[in-house]
Parts: C-alpha cells; structure tokens; sequence
C-alpha cells in the first residue's frame, strides 16, 4: 500500500480540495486521516470537513464515519464533495456505495494519484462544467485557492475586462457553484498551470505580450468591446518597467537568475526578467509537467523534490533565487522573491497578483527591490 505522508510539493488530494473549495455552495470533506486532512486545511484557508479514519476503520471499512460525516452536513443547504486520499483508495473502498446519493460529488484524487494540478483538473471535470451560449462575457480560468495570488489575480483581471466594458462570465474556479454549468464561450486565463478547458480558450493575462495579443483577439471576436484603454495601460506601464529596470541596470550588473515553480509562473517569471533585465536565466526548475512551449534559450526541466533542487541550485551558483520558502532556506543569504507556496515569515494581508498590468509591475518591484537591498 503507498505510504501515506505529507507531500513536499502539493499534491491531487490538495489540488482537488483547491478546486471545489473556490466554489460557494458545495462542502468538501478530506475522506482520510487527520494529516491527509490538515494539509490542505493549512495551505488552503478554506473550511473543509474530514472524516479523520482511524486504524481500525483501514482495517474494518470507513463507511459509518464517512456517512457519519455527511449526514452532519445534509440539511445546510448546498452540495456535498468527497475527496478520497491515500488509504481508503489504496484498499478500493467503493465510495460511491457508501454515499449512495447521486448529488454527492465524488472525486478519487489520492496523493499518489499525481501533482496538484491533475487534482485540480480531476474535481473540475466531475462537476461537470458546461457552456451556455446565452451566458454572456468571459471566463476567468487559472484561480485556485493554492495560489498565493488568486485573490489579487482575479481583481486584477477583472479590472481589465471592465476596463474594455467587457462582463466577467464564470470564474473557475472562486465563484457559485451552479454557474460553472453556465459558462461563456469565452475564456481568458490567470495560470495556465490551472487552466480550464472549458469555452473557447483566448490566451493568458501573465506579462505583457501576452496581455496584448489576448486583448486584441477579445477586440476581434467582441464587437461591444472597447480595448483602447487597456492596450494604452499596457504600453505606459510597460514603459514604466522598462525605466525602472534601465535604471537599475546603470548601477548593477543583471543578476544570474534561478527560477523554481509551478511551469507558467515560472516561465512567466524567467521571460519577464530575461525581456525587461538582461538577465542570465541559469535555470527554470518546475513542480508540474511542462505544457507545449515554444523552445527558449535558458534550461528548463521539472524537479521532483528539495534534493534535486538543492542540487540544481549549488551547480548554478545564481545571484537571486526566485521559489519559494523551501528555495529562500536552501540559500538564506541571497536576494529572493516568493512566487509559490510555501511563503513563511511575511505578512499578506492585501492583494498581491502576478497576472495582469498590476502583477507585471508588482512583480519586477519586488525583483529589482530585492537585489538592490542585498548589494546596498
């Protein structure tokens, strides 16, 4: 049977949870034990529910605390999800038999099933997602509540839709549960690491270039779009960048640059700074499989935990280290900035995205802030 422990990158159990807990209306209970259960009850700030099996339950079935569980739920209102982990999938517990109620959700998406994002997809898929051809706007894709900057990612973008006089349609996934059964046709994404596949995908809001081409094709298909006040945004903050990077640049070399996370971000993150920065990408370590990319000049590969990471950064020997608090405790005295969880040791209270104009721009600040507060 696969050992059951607390991953070190987040795992389909987590990724699932991430999923149906965006959504208001549906009550997700953790079918394991308390460590399966706290995990994503950390990462996530969301209210989940568990059924915390015990080791006689492994041996004797964990049907009469599961149904224990969701008859404390039935009445409130809303749907019931079910997300099995390690065990009872390992002894192929037939979940659905326990329930035996065909509204309850059901999603096997057990730690060893593969990465977060392959939960995420899994618990998207069994709720069925459907488009409506009389829902008007766009979809917003790529939210999870995994994501550090989901929060800030969606206000950011929906920021520049009404700027184009364009309405938001379903966000997948922070939004009510029913509407992902009324989706648009139109989708624009946040992360594509999180992408929907629901509606017609227009392209992503993560940097510039990909803020233009997205937006313009949006003028193309809308004809009740008005994109002239986001694609002049787009060019005055790009000079903006571009000023405070040149800047920079008069006073100190371009730093060599490692990149660790989920792929888009961390593609995001070594295009941005190679295009703005002149900076050497000496590598691009990600959590999750790579998506189809156009080829780039920097090394790009996935790295399956903190050794090959630790290892991957001692060979490189970079100047800053962008990841997150795993990469800040392999290298404490170099200059860094957090794009993935985990992120320890600062206080977030307000929206922080990376998608979008704000995200751009908030995101080269925190690079160019970090280097010059370890070479001042």
């Amino acid at each position: 049977m696969p050992e059951c422990t607390t991953p070190l990158w987040p795992c389909a159990m987590t990724g699932a949870a991430a999923c149906l807990a965006g959504f208001e209306g549906i009550s997700v209970v953790i079918h394991g034990s308390s460590g399966c259960y706290y995990y994503p009850a950390t990462l996530l700030h969301a209210p989940l529910h568990g059924t915390f099996i015990l080791e006689n339950e492994v041996i004797f079935g964990s049907g009469d605390r599961l149904r224990e569980v969701i008859a404390n739920l039935s009445g409130k209102g809303g749907r019931i999800a079910v997300i099995t982990t390690c065990v009872p999938s390992a002894l192929g517990e037939d979940i659905r038999s326990m329930v035996d109620d065909e509204e309850i959700i059901v999603v096997d998406s057990p730690g060893f099933a593969g990465e977060l994002e392959a939960g995420y997809r899994a618990a998207l898929a069994a709720l069925t997602p459907a488009v409506s051809t009389e829902q008007r706007g766009v979809n917003i894709d790529g939210i999870s509540l995994s994501d550090p900057f989901y929060e800030g990612n969606l206000h950011e973008v929906t920021r520049l839709l009404h700027r184009a006089g364009i309405t938001v349609g379903t966000v997948f996934s922070c939004d009510r549960a029913g509407m992902a059964g009324h989706a648009s046709p139109l989708t624009i994404g946040t992360n594509g690491d999180f992408g929907s596949g629901v509606g017609s995908s227009l392209g992503g809001t993560l940097g510039i270039p990909a803020l233009r081409s997205t937006f313009s094709r949006l003028a193309d298909i809308m004809d009740s779009a008005d994109v002239d006040p986001v694609l002049k945004e787009l060019d005055r903050q790009e000079e903006r960048a571009i000023h405070a990077c040149d800047k920079f640049l008069r006073r100190y070399d371009p730093p060599g640059v490692a990149v660790f996370a989920g792929a888009a971000y961390a593609l995001f993150a070594a295009d941005t700074l190679e295009r703005y920065l002149d900076t050497e990408i000496l590598v691009v370590g990600t959590r999750n499989n790579l998506p189809e990319q156009p080829e780039r000049q920097y090394r790009v590969e996935k790295l399956a935990g903190l050794e090959e990471v630790s290892r991957t950064i001692a060979d490189a020997a970079p100047d800053l280290v962008i990841g997150s608090s795993f990469e800040r405790s392999l290298v404490p005295d170099r200059p860094f900035v957090g794009i993935i969880p985990p992120l320890r040791g600062k206080v977030r209270l307000s929206f922080h995205s990376l998608a979008g104009t704000a995200g751009m721009l908030s995101f080269i600040e925190e690079v160019l802030n970090a280097c010059m507060d370890r070479t001042a």
